[in-house]
């Protein structure tokens, strides 16, 4: 309730007005577990390309403002510049050499790094240049990878790999393509998803996993998260045991519309792939610095993400006056001062500093939520945080009823709601005076709200996670409902049947 006082000439009347009101429930059911966030470092906004690492130092690592821990970069095909690799020293035929410095910072950090190629050399495709073919200049030339080439594709992804590594880098994790569904006239290659299968079925067991302990296959990256690209894989067995992730973009298919993300997250979770969305800029106006409703619109996609399946997400530019670092360029400012954290990396915190490394829950509200309404929200578990995302796009500000599966003791609301650097990341305790299951908190017009609560262990017993239905069967997973390889101590077991029992395994 929220009482005001409102003045008539010399008559002073009570008003009671009953404040809007939004239950969220949550429950201990259990989906994905989140690898992280991140951006790419590419050329373009990110020049001069090799010399400044100020945006990934800003950017990168747990004790940043930000907190990003996954990077993306390009595996070039060639140098198409002024500039040739002899003149700045580089000892490769290809431009590598620009990401190494910022990529050294990530892994530094404790951060991922992965790489992904616009195109295959030139030599190995059918129109015989790394340019997607289609301009009046490249004569329309659909550019593939060559049949008779599929054997050297994987060898060459050995050589970046060995080529990295010499400079300090261990590369996480390599994709197949980027964007095989677009014919363009720039760096590019197109794949059918069976000519994608068919690299993959027959060719990927060349990839070098040997030497490069622990580097993952990415699956190609379609521009709108097209489904049949990573059905085609999964649902064969043999490409299917070479495929670790699955990735695809988002342009023209937000991902719980049209079912491409949500629907292709749904076969990857069966088969325990993980499931990323490796590029997107979200602005509605490329041409001037985004207002704070294209912030919350930015927030949304990062939600919805989450609510699709998806375990890790990657921004496109790092540093672009509509990315997380400003450029300098005087038309864009004020406000686009070169190397300063832009409000958009501030909204990318609430995920990557705090949902990073959790497990998401199960969350249910009792307005409508999700693509197009005006409420959306999440919950998240780590272990005893329990964390609660809630985003209002609307004038009015609510108070949230929140129905939690666990008591908790203590907790802290983070808000952002405006564009202005007082109003990014205020962060204010919330009072709570004894273990408590139901709580109502503030939600402020307008806002990107992060509640984290403490979980109270001694009054609660933190009964184990339901695994929600879609993980593969014969999974194992610890208390938090993170999926383990190797399961030892105590664990929970997802029986084919799905069913679920406790374990305990002491080596």
């Amino acid at each position: 309730m929220k009482r005001i006082l409102t003045t008539f000439g010399v008559l002073a009347v009570a008003t009671v007005v009953c404040a809007r009101t939004i239950t969220v429930t949550i429950s201990n059911t259990r989906h994905q577990t989140i690898t992280g966030f991140g951006a790419a470092c590419c050329d373009g906004a990110m020049c001069p390309y090799g010399t400044d690492t100020q945006p990934v130092k800003l950017l990168y690592g747990p004790t940043s403002k930000i907190g990003l821990n996954i990077m993306r970069m390009e595996i070039s095909p060639n140098f198409k510049g002024d500039i040739t690799a002899s003149d700045i020293g580089w000892d490769t035929p290809y431009d590598w050499q620009g990401s190494v410095p910022s990529a050294k910072i990530v892994k530094d950090r404790g951060g991922i790094v992965f790489g992904t190629p616009w195109s295959p050399p030139g030599d190995y495709k059918t129109n015989g240049t790394a340019q997607g073919g289609n301009s009046e200049d490249q004569g329309f030339q659909r550019g593939e990878l060559r049949e008779d080439c599929y054997d050297k594709f994987f060898p060459w992804m050995n050589t970046f790999l060995k080529y990295m590594k010499s400079k300090g880098v261990a590369v996480d994790a390599v994709s197949i393509q980027n964007e095989p569904d677009w014919w363009v006239n720039y760096s590019g290659c197109l794949y059918s998803p069976q000519q994608q299968l068919n690299l993959v079925k027959n060719y990927a067991h060349m990839l070098d996993r040997e030497t490069f302990k622990g580097v993952r296959l990415i699956s190609a990256e379609p521009l709108g998260f097209r489904q049949d690209y990573s059905d085609m894989l999964l649902n064969d067995p043999v490409a299917r045991e070479q495929i670790d992730i699955i990735a695809g973009h988002l342009y023209g298919h937000p991902p719980l519309e049209n079912g491409n993300m949500k629907d292709a997250a749904v076969l990857a979770a069966k088969y325990g792939k993980e499931v990323w969305m490796t590029e997107h800029s979200v602005t509605d106006n490329i041409d001037r610095l985004p207002n704070w409703h294209e912030q919350l619109i930015f927030a949304e996609e990062l939600n919805e993400c989450m609510l699709a399946g998806c375990t890790g997400y990657i921004y496109w530019y790092m540093r672009a006056h509509w990315a997380f670092v400003g450029t300098g360029e005087a038309k864009y400012n004020p406000g686009n001062t070169k190397n300063r954290l832009l409000p958009r990396a501030y909204v990318m915190s609430h995920f990557s500093k705090h949902v990073t490394g959790s497990t998401r829950l199960e969350a249910r509200a009792s307005v409508s939520t999700g693509t197009n309404s005006f409420f959306e929200t999440s919950a998240y578990i780590k272990g005893d945080s329990l964390i609660v995302m809630a985003i209002d796009t609307t004038q009015n500000e609510y108070d949230l009823v929140l129905r939690l599966p666990f008591k908790v003791k203590s907790g802290t609301h983070l808000l952002s709601t405006g564009n202005e650097t007082s109003k990014l990341c205020q962060s204010t305790p919330i009072d709570i005076d004894e273990p408590v299951q139901r709580l109502t908190v503030s939600m402020p017009a307008r806002s990107l709200n992060t509640y984290i609560f403490m979980i109270d262990r001694g009054e609660t017993d933190v009964e184990a996670p339901q695994i929600a239905h879609g993980v593969a069967n014969g999974s194992f997973f610890d208390l938090q409902g993170r999926r383990m390889v190797k399961p030892r101590g105590l664990y929970i077991e997802q029986r084919p049947d799905g069913s679920t029992r406790k374990v305990f395994r002491r080596n």
